[in-house]
Parts: C-alpha cells; structure tokens; sequence
C-alpha cells in the first residue's frame, strides 16, 4: 500500500503543475517551518511569499519527483524543476532562458500536511543556468 503522505505530495506536485499555487499551498500547515531557502526557518506566510515569487519567475514551471522515501511521517523526495526564467529571481531579471533545478528535500507531516520541511536545491546551478555566474571551472 503507497504511503499516504506521498500521496498526498503527489497530488500537491500536481496542483503545481497545473499553476495552481493556493491549492499547492494546502499541503503545508499553518504552523509549517521550511528551512534552507533561507537564513532563517520560514513560517506559512514566508512560505506563501517563496513561492508567489517563484511562480512569477517561472509562470509554466513544473516538479517532476524522480525518487521518494518514506518513514513513517517522513518522506524524502528528490526533484528537478523545469520551466523558462520569466520574471526575477534571486535578484536576477527575467533571461527568457530554460532551467531545470535539480534538488532534494525532506517533509515531516503530521494530519496529511507538511509541518517542518528540510530542502537543498542547486541554486548556484540555476544562477549558471540563468547566466548570472560563470561556470566553475
């Protein structure tokens, strides 16, 4: 039997996909805490903001999950997102440039949503992508 929870991610993973970021939004409690796309954990408002902005950047973007594990409320799931750079990021304009952002995370859920969240993406890949940075050597 699939985990409910990676049900219930999959289903997020769609409703992005489908450019509906409220209906995304429902997988994270209201008392969510996501680290690492910041200094500082961010709470469902941060959260909210994070990916409004990443919606404009990316209007067309979508997640495809490659692999997910779960234990019990933890699931871990590794991910690339693809889409065409058309609004600021990161304090970058618009390039008009295709990306794909590969990354990993990890979700603790409790009641079917995501109370703490743990990611790692390859931002500095996405400023190369973006042009923004050289390429290491």
């Amino acid at each position: 039997m699939e985990n409910a929870n990676a049900t219930r991610l999959a289903q997020a993973i769609e409703d992005w996909n489908r450019g509906d970021l409220a209906a995304y939004l429902t997988l994270y409690d209201d008392d969510v805490r996501l680290h690492g796309y910041s200094p500082e954990p961010m709470d469902k408002t941060a959260v909210t903001g994070f990916y409004e902005q990443h919606f404009r950047a990316f209007p067309e973007g979508r997640i495809e999950l490659l692999h997910t594990f779960c234990d019990g409320d933890d699931l871990v799931a590794r991910f690339v997102m693809r889409g065409r750079h058309e609004g600021e990021f990161l304090g970058v304009p618009a390039t008009g440039r295709d990306i794909a952002l590969d990354g990993i995370t990890i979700m603790r859920f409790r009641d079917g949503r995501v109370v703490e969240r743990w990611s790692q993406a390859d931002m500095l890949g996405l400023l190369v992508q973006f042009g923004a940075v050289p390429a290491p050597a």
